[in-house]
């Protein structure tokens, strides 16, 4: 594959729901751009783009994935990303890279969620976008509807490019609107056929519209619609880019993936109407951190940024970047402006799936891959040491949903963490942690299928096998009264024996930040000062474990203000266990209570799932702290919740909402357990 220059590339990532076909679809962009010569399907476990074993087990895409063709002296880099929700950084981090987004739905099924999603947030963030209604090859397939849904949900600048040649097992071709002509479809071959008489009227009405659209981006040619006078080929195609640009049209495509109906069609509307990377139009992309301005040009300091990066068991790293300025060779000095450190290149080459196609250069606008960068992570800026310059980071949403594992065997022990920052290295929203207090490994993402990915390729890739265990809260003991105690402690072995005697009072913590608070009030000598150490040491000590259930006791203060001690038998170790003895007296009879970790939570949800959302986080012993409208017109839930009822909150909530809801949550403080809640945590120790 040759380098391409930056105004004959087009970067669109592939977008929408699962299973709408958008690995189905660059299958079909290669085959009739011959670079297979058997389409291959995501049943069959073949296609270029799903690769990874988990992938072809699962039936999904769970990585992005890098699919350039050449299409007519043209290069396109698409970009496959998963529909499934666990995995929606991979979409948020492909659409950094492009100028556009191609949104592909199933004309079955029509607007679904993540297709909705999609079109969203593209909308929001002023991504040209284009739309491809696909497999209306199959039964029930209704392009009519969809185009309605569409306008009713996203408005009339969703624009048919192509109508349909009938639909379903009658699905035969379809009529390029712009073009004016008709073709039917044998396979990926097609012919010319004239336009049905019945449909000649609502082709030239779907035209108008489009040309009304190109006619407001400027005065003149809004002069020229009103005189009926035609646009010249250079006037509309310049016209139609801003429209694209500006949001003002969105390009509708109908076809068949599957069995190649549309694609060609797609294919040139992409290259004739999709924005360049050097387009100073676009408003979307990687924006600087620093006062250096880049241009998408070979003539500007190299710039790069790495938005993916793979890690391999056997081939080891792959860093995947799109050049902003200047360009990339074989011979260049990779520099980390992000982290300022240096980089030796290793291979450099283009990604189409797995397969590496080396090259000797990448310019400004194109993606690439290079192997072997030590210090380099998804994110980082890669630059001209003399000229360095540092993009912003694609900040993405925390994890929510947290399993505890832990491995099989003393051999998967050893080898865990490594694999697991191999895996967090390829994906950002992947999280593992080793809780201090309940002593157990954490992994975090945001969705369970992510998390049951993660371990399957611990197992498959790393040959670490682990099993879920149930997860443990960081529980807390303090105390309600005061209390007044001796703690004596005597035993006689025959030799030097040992004896401790003191008196302390224990009393709850209030108003204060600090966990303990050690005092003495000792008088007349009852208690030499330099047993006082041991006393509070003792007492330190006796903290790490409560006598409701065994967890850390806080906010207690406790005094020492009598004693007695021996000339010969007392020692340090003596007073140490005699606090620890006063301890546990003084604790169970100042009114221990447990408490529990408190979250703050942040729902945002369509308004039609206010009552469930609500309802359940009653139920869920929480309580609602206030509601608020976005600007997207969705309803934002404040409220708080004990942590034990929010494990799996990231499942129910995207039950309850058809995966429209999301959420965080933050710690906040520890309140009492309830005392039935307690008994329950009591008996499970």
């Amino acid at each position: 594959m040759k380098s391409y220059p930056t105004n004959k590339i087009r970067n669109l990532s592939l977008v929408g729901h699962s299973g709408s076909g958008k690995t189905q679809l660059t299958e079909a962009c290669l085959y009739l751009t011959n670079v297979i010569n058997r389409v291959g399907k995501v049943e069959d476990k073949n296609t270029v783009s799903d690769y990874s074993k988990q992938e072809m087990k699962r039936g999904i895409s769970i990585s992005s994935s890098v699919i350039p063709i050449e299409h007519n002296d043209i290069k396109i880099n698409f970009i496959d990303t998963p529909g499934y929700f666990d995995f929606e950084r991979e979409v948020y981090q492909s659409l950094r890279a492009s100028e556009a987004a191609l949104i592909v739905i199933d004309a079955v099924n029509g607007i679904e969620v993540g297709t909705e999603k999609v079109l969203r947030y593209t909308q929001s963030i002023d991504l040209p976008r284009i739309i491809f209604v696909n497999k209306m090859e199959k039964e029930n397939a209704n392009f009519n509807k969809c185009v309605s849904d569409l306008h009713v949900k996203f408005g009339n600048n969703i624009i048919p490019f192509t109508l349909t040649l009938g639909e379903g097992e009658d699905f035969k071709g379809v009529i390029d609107v712009i073009d004016k002509k008709a073709y039917e479809y044998n396979g990926f071959e097609f012919k010319e056929v004239p336009i049905p008489e019945d449909r000649v009227d609502e082709v030239n009405v779907v035209f108008d519209e489009i040309c009304e659209v190109v006619a407001q981006t400027d005065d003149d040619l809004m002069e020229k619609y009103f005189n009926g006078e035609e646009f010249t080929h250079e006037e509309f195609k310049k016209a139609l880019v801003s429209a694209l640009l500006e949001g003002s049209c969105v390009p509708l495509i109908a076809g068949s993936a599957l069995t190649g109906v549309g694609v060609d069609v797609l294919l040139e509307i992409i290259e004739k109407y999709m924005p360049t990377p050097d387009d100073e139009r676009a408003k979307y992309g990687f924006r600087h951190a620093d006062d250096k301005q880049r241009k998408f040009s070979v003539d500007e300091p190299m710039s790069a940024v790495v938005f993916k990066t793979i890690v391999d068991p056997f081939v080891g790293k792959i860093s995947i970047f799109k050049v902003i300025s200047g360009k990339i060779t074989k011979d260049t000095l990779i520099y980390n402006s992000s982290k300022e450190v240096d980089e030796k290149i290793g291979d450099l080459f283009f990604l189409r799936g797995k397969e590496q196609i080396k090259t000797d250069e990448v310019h400004a606008g194109d993606i690439g891959a290079i192997s072997k960068l030590v210090e380099t992570e998804t994110g980082d800026t890669i630059s001209d040491k003399n000229d360095p310059t540092v993009y912003k980071r694609l900040k993405l949403k925390p994890a929510t949903l947290f399993f505890a594992i832990q491995p099989k065997s003393k051999s998967d022990d050893d080898k865990i963490s490594t694999a697991l920052t191999k895996l967090q290295t390829e994906d950002l929203s992947f999280v593992s942690e080793r809780n201090n207090e309940t002593k157990q490994l954490l992994i975090g993402g945001r969705g369970n299928v992510q998390l049951q990915v993660m371990m399957d390729r611990l197992k498959d890739e790393y040959q670490v096998e682990t099993e879920v265990v149930p997860l443990r809260i960081a529980y807390r003991e303090t105390i309600k009264s005061k209390s007044d105690v001796e703690g004596k402690h005597k035993k006689q072995s025959g030799g030097a024996g040992q004896f401790a005697d003191v008196f302390i009072r224990f009393e709850p913590l209030t108003d204060s930040e600090e966990n303990f608070v050690f005092e003495e009030e000792v008088f007349g000598g009852a208690v030499p000062k330099n047993f006082f150490p041991a006393v509070e040491k003792g007492l330190e000590e006796s903290l790490e474990k409560g006598p409701l259930a065994g967890y850390p006791v806080v906010g207690v203060k406790a005094i020492l203000y009598d004693g007695k001690y021996h000339p010969v038998d007392s020692n340090e170790m003596a007073f140490k266990i005699a606090a620890q003895i006063a301890f546990k007296k003084g604790i169970e009879e100042a009114k221990p209570i447990l408490l529990e970790p408190i979250m703050k939570v942040t729902i945002k949800i369509p308004e039609e799932y206010m009552g469930d959302v609500m309802g359940d986080m009653n139920k869920r012993r929480g309580k609602i702290l206030g509601m608020e409208s976005d600007e997207d017109g969705n309803q934002v839930v404040i409220a708080e919740a004990p942590h034990k009822e929010l494990f799996e909150y990231s499942i129910d909530l995207r039950s309850m909402t058809q995966a429209r809801g999301e959420f965080e949550m933050e710690f906040v403080r520890y309140e009492e357990v309830p005392s039935n809640v307690t008994e329950e945590i009591i008996k499970e120790q």
